[in-house]
């Protein structure tokens, strides 16, 4: 019986699984979000949370420890400099799992994990473009009016018709 065994095995040996995950937390760190399967990126959730409670820490044994872990030197680097320092307010819960639906090849239920502060950091400069945006669509529009129109595409003939 599993009862209380809190390891996700993910189909792989012990060492491939801690590979698996030191990389997926090292592209967490690098790219602020990524997409992943749906038992991964649950999977990858506690790992990367003790990764952050790490970097708060900040003590040399700290980044040693996240090192160990991890294993790319540039990934701790960024967490403790500027990942940590972000959710220093926050007492745990610093990513979110966003399920995207299944992948169209294998049916696999298919989400983003990404950190909590990034989502509010990225939202900002999109409202403040808006208005450009605007004027871009216009331009584009009234370019395509003036401009010439592309000849209606021909239909595929069938057997049928």
């Amino acid at each position: 019986m599993r009862h209380q065994k809190k390891t996700v095995k993910l189909g792989r040996t012990a060492e491939h699984r801690k590979a698996l995950l030191a990389n997926q937390v090292c592209s967490l760190i690098e790219h602020q979000r990524i997409k992943t399967t749906l038992a991964k990126a649950k999977a990858v959730r506690p790992l990367a949370e003790k990764m952050v409670t790490l970097g708060k820490k900040g003590s040399l044994h700290a980044r040693r420890t996240a090192l160990a872990t991890l294993r790319q030197a540039d990934a701790v680097k960024k967490l403790f400099d500027d990942i940590a320092p972000r959710a220093a307010d926050r007492s745990g819960g610093y990513t979110r799992i966003v399920k995207l639906g299944a992948r169209k090849s294998d049916s696999a239920p298919v989400a983003f994990i990404e950190w909590i502060d990034a989502a509010v950091e990225t939202d900002a400069p999109e409202a403040n473009d808006k208005g450009e945006k605007a004027k871009k669509v216009k331009a584009a529009k009234s370019t395509a009016d003036s401009g010439e129109t592309k000849p209606a595409r021909k239909r595929k003939r069938t057997a049928a018709s």
